[in-house]
């Protein structure tokens, strides 16, 4: 039974050239790209304006498939609202703790959180990596599961 809708789904799915939510379709070079959501990311680094700042061991970031995104900006935890349509994601109605912590895990958290409220981000992924580029050019660096 398996067999026979997999000889019929898959054929279904190379026709409609589509890829499911959450999951960007062929990265650079044509190399199929794991899923976005469902996948607990730990946020390496962050790109801006030619800057790149480390982040804190905290922060985190998870786009469930309900359009539920959570996680922790490097301080304080958050929850948001996020839309995914193939590779591009909207995060929206952003709420966090409100805890301080130290200056550089504070300057890490500003630009984290203003990166998610710039727009329509562009994700990508490759090697257990994820990719978010917004419209700036500026991008944050997560790695798949814990830390190393």
């Amino acid at each position: 039974m398996s067999l026979t809708a997999a000889a019929v789904l898959v054929p279904l799915m190379v026709a409609c050239g589509g890829t499911p939510a959450g999951q960007p379709g062929a990265g650079p070079g044509g190399g199929r790209q794991g899923p976005v959501t469902g996948v607990d990311w730990r946020v390496d680094g962050l790109t801006a304006g030619g800057a790149t700042l480390r982040a804190p061991a905290t922060a985190r970031l998870r786009i469930d498939t309900d359009g539920r995104a959570s996680g922790n900006l490097g301080c304080n935890g958050f929850g948001a609202r996020a839309t995914v349509h193939g590779d591009r994601i909207t995060f929206g109605d952003i709420r966090s703790t409100k805890m301080a912590c130290g200056e550089d895990r504070m300057t890490f958290e500003r630009a984290f959180a203003r990166f998610l409220t710039t727009g329509t981000i562009t994700a990508t992924t490759a090697d257990r990596k994820l990719t978010l580029t917004d419209g700036d050019g500026d991008r944050l660096h997560l790695s798949r599961g814990a830390p190393g």
